[in-house]
């Protein structure tokens, strides 16, 4: 072998590991979820995931590693190689722990957000015996009886929590906070009026509305929900800019490669919108999404900075 044909086969070799990517993924991914299986988040991301196999000609296995409110999870994926086979499938604690937590990552930096993969509105729903059948009428009792609301949530820091004390610090109410562990506990505790109002997701509270079991007032989210379609948001109903919503993403390490992040982000996009995919996101009461790295970065961002500030309105805690 001569000496130039020796310099050409040492130049590929030193450049293989960045040719290397562009034949990513070569062996199976592996996805992170932060909670526990069987939960919202786990069901929507093997949805999600068995459709993006499909489309990167890989398998993605889910590991679920569940604990902290999602930081165990969340931590793994930080540590580990930014080469695009540890993916986080995260939801909307990813933004909210920040305030809440001391965490052993940096979220802002440890992370590349690479794409929303839906939204869940929630339903204000109150007792169905309850004298107040519009949003305004609640804001208004709520005023002229004050101490006497109160709302529920699943647990100090989660979705139903801060879309609550969201309308506490907007409507400019004090409803008092009453945690539970878990949504059905909650929304049974409403139903037998044992609390004034609770913020559920679509999948758990819209069979209670439409059964007559609950009063639903408004929705959480910018614009109505499909199967409401007469109830309107919080928004329309005196509450202008209000939009609280949970939310599940995909992420990867800090250091891998833009050309894996933007592949992988379409896989998502893909896999989000493929009408399969699609209509058993809306059968859980989700909002399909599928963003690009930038859209989805600028949202985590924007909802980062929601979070720390109504945290710090309403002094918010977690035990």
């Amino acid at each position: 072998m001569n000496k130039r044909l020796l310099k050409s086969v040492a130049a590929l070799a030193a450049c293989a590991p960045l040719l290397g990517w562009a034949a990513w993924p070569d062996k199976p991914i592996r996805m992170v979820v932060p909670y526990a299986a069987g939960g919202g988040a786990d069901n929507t991301a093997r949805i999600v995931a068995q459709q993006m196999s499909t489309a990167l000609g890989q398998q993605i296995i889910i590991d679920n590693r569940p604990g902290a409110g999602g930081v165990i999870g969340a931590d793994n994926v930080a540590k580990a190689a930014g080469d695009g086979y540890t993916v986080l499938y995260d939801a909307s604690a990813f933004s909210v722990n920040p305030s809440l937590r001391k965490l052993p990552f940096d979220a802002a930096k440890d992370f590349i957000p690479v794409s929303l993969v839906a939204t869940a509105p929630q339903i204000l729903v109150v007792p169905a015996t309850a004298p107040y059948k519009t949003v305004t009428e609640f804001i208004d009792f709520a005023r002229k009886n004050p101490g006497k609301l109160s709302f529920a949530s699943a647990g100090g820091g989660t979705g139903s929590h801060l879309a609550g004390e969201a309308l506490n610090e907007q409507a400019r109410i004090n409803l008092m906070h009453v945690p539970y562990k878990g949504g059905a506990p909650a929304l049974t505790d409403v139903m037998g009026e044992q609390v004034s109002a609770y913020f559920g997701n679509v999948a758990s509270t819209l069979g209670y509305v439409k059964g007559g079991k609950l009063r639903a007032l408004g929705v959480s989210s910018a614009k109505r929900v499909p199967g409401l379609p007469d109830t309107p948001t919080l928004a329309e109903s005196g509450l202008p800019g209000y939009n609280v919503v949970e939310w599940n993403g995909v992420f990867l390490p800090k250091g891998t490669p833009p050309e894996v992040v933007q592949k992988l982000g379409k896989a998502v996009q893909a896999a989000v919108n493929e009408p399969a995919v699609k209509q058993k996101l809306l059968q859980l009461g989700l909002e399909p999404a599928g963003t690009t790295p930038e859209a989805f970065a600028k949202f985590v961002q924007d909802e980062s900075a929601r979070v720390s500030a109504l945290v710090k309105a309403r002094n918010i805690r977690v035990d």
